[in-house]
């Protein structure tokens, strides 16, 4: 492992996508989603152990989710848990762990990923950073993982690439694509040469420094007047107080398509972005009906294609229904049909609207 391989876990979204189960005060990286006894930062967080030491493992959260964090991670520092004090997307995100990091190793090159992916073969995920990490710490390059995607899917972004760099599997960048129609999917799906973006990227600290310095100056330039400030007693400080200023905007339109020094690997080590509920059925076993159930008592006659969440002291039953979500958090019940799940996130506002933010 390289001594200056670090990497950052972005930690402190809500999930919303994921409400009844994901709540603002315990939003979905800190709930155990696939069953196996550990959440899915943890699960982030060991897999990273693959890749460099748990010192270099950094996570970005907001600021309320601190201890949480090191509930979940009991061995990673104080210094290694990035606080935000607003959600203001990821650009900002980037750009201070990038700052930290430089002030921290020049040298710096890091991964930085969200915690709530799904990642089938992680033997191959870790070949994979470790190519792309070989990549960026020998040249000025702005890395993306690409998942080369398997069906048409409108959920996702997409990443067109151009012939390898000198056959190394590294491929130059052509655009990106945000969500695109079914029709526009299944054309990038024929034509070979596009993948899903993943959101996961390599680069080292001073070459997406210089990136932000070009594209994103706004941030660049409020970010960097703390440089003496990071991995010091007044970090918080300053980031509590220059932070929300920041503008609200993600590194993939802030960076990603403005930049000429774009690359990517294609990869197949089976990942999902766990984005809501769908998702999850997705890649969960299933009994003879097409059901994935969570919970300890749950009696069925006549259940089919669909996905069931109960608390594990409660008897569920439940019959005669076909493609639902049945998530049933004790103090809320969803029950909806498995096709309709990206309205959930709209069905949470109209929930808050409703009853404040008791159960959301």
């Amino acid at each position: 492992m390289n001594n200056h391989t670090y990497v950052a876990i972005m930690a402190g979204g809500v999930g919303s996508r994921f409400w009844p189960a994901s709540r603002e005060a315990r939003p979905k990286q800190f709930l155990d989603i696939m069953g196996d006894g550990r959440s899915l930062l943890r699960m982030t967080f060991d897999r990273f152990l693959n890749v460099t030491t748990a010192d270099k493992i950094f996570v970005v959260t907001n600021g309320k989710y601190r201890e949480q964090v090191k509930e979940h991670l009991p061995e990673v520092t104080d210094n290694q848990i990035l606080c935000e004090p607003s959600r203001n997307n990821t650009a900002p995100c980037v750009a201070y762990t990038a700052f930290k990091l430089y002030q921290l190793d020049p040298e710096a090159n890091f991964v930085i990923a969200p915690s709530d992916a799904l990642i089938i073969n992680e033997g191959l995920f870790a070949n994979n950073i470790n190519k792309a990490l070989t990549f960026t710490a020998e040249n000025d390059a702005l890395l993306t993982l690409g998942i080369s995607p398997d069906r048409p899917h409108t959920g996702y972004g997409y990443i067109q690439f151009e012939g390898a760099e000198e056959n190394s599997g590294v491929y130059p960048v052509k655009r990106f694509t945000e969500k695109p129609d079914m029709a526009t999917a299944t054309s990038f799906l024929a034509s070979g040469n596009y993948l899903w973006n993943a959101g996961i990227f390599i680069w080292r600290a001073a070459t997406i420094l210089d990136a932000y310095e070009k594209y994103a100056p706004e941030i660049f330039a409020l970010l960097q007047q703390g440089l003496a400030c990071y991995n010091t007693a007044d970090e918080q400080a300053f980031i509590d107080e220059f932070y929300p200023q920041t503008p609200k905007i993600s590194v993939d339109y802030a960076i990603m398509e403005n930049a000429d020094n774009i690359y990517t690997i294609p990869a197949q080590f089976g990942w999902s972005d766990l984005g809501a509920w769908g998702a999850l059925y997705q890649e969960s076993g299933k009994d003879e009906n097409g059901n994935v159930v969570s919970g300890n008592q749950v009696l069925m006659e006549d259940v089919h294609n669909s996905l069931i969440r109960g608390p594990k002291d409660k008897l569920m039953v439940i019959g005669g229904v076909d493609d639902l979500l049945i998530i049933d958090e004790g103090d809320v019940l969803l029950i909806y049909p498995k096709n309709r799940e990206q309205e959930i996130k709209k069905l949470r506002s109209r929930v808050e609207g409703a009853h404040g933010d008791q159960f959301v």
